[in-house]
């Protein structure tokens, strides 16, 4: 079987979770005999020119596009479709909903099957202005029309399609990577400040919807003795929001910023964590929390519903999104009761081994990948007739 896969910035791997994701899922793919196609970002790549490369048995493609107002993900998917046309391909997968815009090209004009998969609402970022958050509903809404099978990570979001668009989806989660080694003398810990088990965690990039201003917030409310907050990320597209956060957090030497981390730092930050705490507002199924579980960290988290499918009152703890107080009361009760926080993390470790599986994931793919093509389903909105028809006369 020989795949196309559009969306990913690139690979390796070395920021976002749907890079992870198909890094995982297509190395394997090339293990079991099928060929993989990535197409890349420019922008991610370095590459200024067509450039192919193998990344653990895949070839990726980086493909040169512009970037005015970070568009190069939808120039690049587009690009990327274009690539595919033709009788090259039994399958075109696309990966989130600003690619999927382009669904409808290779459907009309290839002999592959089209595989969409929604790792989130992307339009409910709060980085992203009207113009570009529509451009997403479109992609949403090609997904819907034009992909011959559609994926989602999690049930919250089979539920919205099934109730939004009548669409059927299937559930195919994402799961941990494997972090790398760490040092277990736990150095880089120490040179930021840092004490084993005495610190709460935060893992993300640092954007509204993830609320790293609210986790900022409780800290400084509760003040728990001997302990402090690591904040682990990046900037992503919202370098105002990151200087509130700095601002917020003003020369408070118990609160650390280390930027983003990669490969042994980041394997040792995430195990030295007493807590691991997400307050997002919005998530698709968060990798971060995901490997803290996996590596036996207690996790509290903002009770969305994707956080109380991964988390029941076994597993970890939730809190009222949105809610400072609620917040507060939690990470109180957690600093004052690690034996309680323990059971919880070993039994959440046990849950991701068992559900949340590259291996497993990689074989529902493939299943899905060999079903046969359906017939295209109804036509949803009146929006997405108006948007076909302007496609139809540009």
């Amino acid at each position: 079987m020989k795949v196309a896969v559009i969306g990913a910035k690139g690979l390796p791997a070395k920021q976002g979770g749907i890079e992870h994701h198909c890094e995982e899922i297509y190395s394997r793919m090339v293990e079991k005999g099928h060929e993989v196609d990535l197409f890349a970002r420019s922008s991610y790549t370095g590459f200024t020119s067509v450039h192919t490369d193998n990344v653990k048995g895949v070839r990726v493609v980086s493909l040169p596009c512009l970037n005015p107002g970070g568009m190069d993900a939808l120039l690049s998917s587009a690009l990327g479709a274009v690539a595919t046309l033709g009788t090259r391909y039994d399958i075109i997968h696309f990966h989130a909903l600003g690619p999927s815009l382009f669904t409808w090209l290779p459907r009309f004009a290839s002999t592959a099957k089209i595989v969409a998969t929604c790792h989130g609402l992307d339009w409910q970022r709060a980085k992203w202005n009207r113009n570009t958050k529509k451009l997403l509903q479109y992609g949403e809404r090609s997904a819907v029309r034009f992909a011959d099978e559609m994926i989602v990570v999690s049930k919250d979001l089979q539920s919205y399609f099934k109730k939004t668009y009548g669409r059927e989806t299937k559930y195919i989660p994402n799961a941990a990577s494997s972090l790398d080694e760490s040092d277990p003398s736990f150095s880089f810990g120490t040179e930021l400040g840092l004490q084993k088990e005495r610190y709460i965690v935060f893992l993300g990039r640092l954007v509204p919807e993830k609320c790293p201003d609210l986790l900022i917030k409780a800290f400084q409310k509760l003040r728990p003795k001997g302990w402090k907050l690591a904040l682990v990320g990046a900037t992503s597209d919202t370098p105002h929001f990151t200087t509130q956060l700095a601002e917020m957090a003003g020369n408070d030497r118990d609160i650390v910023f280390t930027g983003e981390l990669k490969g042994a730092r980041l394997a040792e930050i995430i195990r030295g964590a007493g807590l691991f705490v997400l307050p997002s507002q919005l998530e698709g199924l968060p990798l971060a929390m995901l490997e803290a579980m996996q590596e036996g960290v207690p996790v509290l988290a903002s009770d969305i519903p994707v956080h109380q499918q991964l988390i029941s009152s076994d597993r970890g703890m939730l809190f009222r999104v949105g809610d400072l107080d609620s917040c507060v009361r939690r990470l109180d009760w957690g600093v004052h009761h690690p034996d309680e926080l323990a059971l919880m993390a070993s039994n959440a470790q046990k849950h991701v081994q068992e559900h949340y599986n590259w291996d497993q994931i990689t074989t529902k793919t493939l299943d899905l990948y060999e079903t046969p093509r359906k017939v295209l389903p109804p036509v949803p909105s009146r929006a997405w007739l108006k948007f076909t028809n302007i496609l139809a006369k540009a």
